[in-house]
């Protein structure tokens, strides 16, 4: 979005059948996480330094990019920030703003105010995996998809079978006691299991095409032997 406006805004193209930009006197973005090394700041305080700027000099012309506030912190702190900030610019600023969160509890905010509204990006789950479709929806997301993403990364199985037990207690934990959990960082329940961690550590299994495909020598192969080589694990 704000390279499209950039682009509108030197004269050239832009990706779209049509576009209506209205006057834009500065455009903001706190995107990416990076610390700041030289200066001795972390990247939640980097992070904070540029939301304060943004929310001392935003004005109701500006375009402001903001990505997931609030999560170099703790849940609880990072979430009361990301709202708030979100109804700063909301009620005061009265920028042109995009707020990307995973933080469900934002989406509550267009009940409150009327020129807010909630979009996500559509995916479709099939069976351990997801497709990411890239095109924008109304309404709030349904679910995360973290773990779908860590699986997509590389991230092992046995790290992911772990990830999952535990987000299914804390799921059962939440609903139990009605509120999200916040737990101590020395105090982790054992809860669901002490074996998590073990299980995460062992190395998986290989499968049938791991070792297939460690028998091959892409080197040694002729365009013939790598089809049908292709053919044979497909």
């Amino acid at each position: 979005t704000a390279l499209v406006v950039l682009l509108a805004y030197v004269g050239a193209f832009v990706p779209a059948d049509a576009a209506t930009i209205g006057p834009i006197d500065r455009i903001f973005t706190r995107i990416g996480a990076a610390d700041d090394l030289a200066g001795g700041r972390s990247t939640f305080m980097v992070e904070m330094t540029e939301a304060a700027a943004i929310l001392h000099r935003a004005t109701p012309n500006s375009l402001v990019l903001m990505d997931e506030i609030g999560r170099g912190t703790s849940t609880f702190d990072g979430l009361a920030l990301a709202w708030a900030i979100a109804r700063h610019l909301l009620s005061h600023n009265r920028s042109h703003t995009l707020f990307a969160t995973h933080y469900f509890e934002l989406t509550q905010l267009p009940q409150e105010f009327a020129q807010a509204a909630n979009v996500h990006l559509s995916a479709v789950e099939h069976g351990d995996g997801i497709v990411f479709l890239h095109a924008v929806q109304e309404g709030p997301a349904s679910q995360s998809y973290g773990l779908q993403v860590a699986q997509l990364a590389g991230v092992p199985q046995p790290v992911i079978r772990a990830a999952r037990k535990r987000l299914a207690w804390l799921e059962q934990h939440s609903a139990d006691t009605g509120a999200t959990p916040q737990l101590d960082l020395f105090a982790l329940p054992s809860d669901p299991s002490d074996d998590d961690a073990a299980e995460a550590a062992a190395p998986a299994a290989p499968s049938a095409l791991a070792e297939a495909l460690d028998g091959i020598d892409p080197d040694s192969m002729t365009p013939r032997d790598a089809l049908d080589a292709l053919y044979r694990l497909k």
